[in-house]
């Protein structure tokens, strides 16, 4: 995302969002406990303008994405969302669709890598989320369901057909998405669904310590390796190995990449700056 904007000031308040900045690390957390954080129009539509806003401030270095209370997060919101869309046209269907693919764009596009901090339920659209995030750290009482079938709809919402079979194999990726079953912690943890299984109740801890590890860390290597990881999904080999020539040529010209040396040479940890 450019760093350019226009005259539109930083959002001071998110209504649906409870938003925390800790030097480099942002935590942002799902905050409708009593409705397990289901996701609504606004929330959507937050979710996607917040990213934008900390893609184009570069004071971001890691985002921890988190849900408030019994679970991470339900899915769209049954009353809030099914049932409006309910009475949509073709074009305003197409509209909210279309913003909630913008969601999943913005967590995969966004300068800086993302972990899900994921306890109990992660379900539909709450499951693509944790899916779109960089690493996803688990309690063991989370639990995935790609529930999108199961009230009559495709299982590719979201970039989920397209996330899933990369993340997990094909075979797995067909199967929760075509039967929209839940996936308990050990079992996500056994295909490749979960990056780290944290002690449980200890799932905030462990997402803020990985953060922490990454925020401290050479920020525009991370940056470069995320949107590499991504460009090169569909690309043949001798793109992608020209693609990381020039991203390599580039960072070695980065004050990094000096540092690590001069720290190398005086044997102290380097004091990476990003740049």
């Amino acid at each position: 995302m450019s760093p350019f904007t226009g005259s539109a000031a930083r959002t001071a308040h998110w209504e649906h969002l409870r938003v925390e900045l800790t030097a480099g690390v942002a935590t942002v957390t799902l905050a409708r406990p009593d409705k397990l954080n289901a996701l609504t129009f606004g929330a959507y539509a937050d979710l996607r303008d917040l990213l934008a806003e900390l893609s184009r401030e570069r004071s971001v270095r890691a985002l921890v994405l988190a849900g408030e209370g019994r679970g991470f997060c339900s899915g769209g919101d049954v009353d809030e969302i099914i049932g409006a869309t309910l009475s949509m046209d073709t074009a305003q269907l197409l509209d909210f669709n279309r913003m909630t693919g913008q969601v999943v764009r913005a967590v995969r596009e966004c300068p800086f890598p993302v972990i899900a901090a994921v306890h109990g339920v992660a379900a539909g659209a709450g499951a693509v989320l944790a899916l779109a995030a960089d690493f996803r750290v688990a309690d063991p009482t989370a639990r995935f369901a790609f529930l999108f079938t199961r009230v009559g709809l495709s299982g590719g919402d979201m970039g989920a057909a397209y996330l899933l079979p990369r993340v997990v194999g094909l075979g797995h990726a067909t199967r929760l998405l075509m039967l929209g079953e839940p996936v308990r912690a050990p079992e996500a943890e056994r295909i490749g669904l979960i990056s780290a299984l944290a002690d449980e109740g200890a799932v905030d801890e462990a997402a803020q310590s990985l953060a922490r590890r990454l925020a401290d860390g050479p920020a525009l290597a991370h940056a470069q390796t995320k949107a590499l990881l991504t460009a090169e999904l569909d690309m043949p080999l001798a793109a992608s190995v020209e693609l990381d020539a020039s991203t390599q040529a580039l960072l070695m010209n980065g004050e990094d990449y000096a540092e690590f040396h001069q720290a190398f040479k005086e044997k102290r940890t380097p004091k990476w700056q990003g740049r």
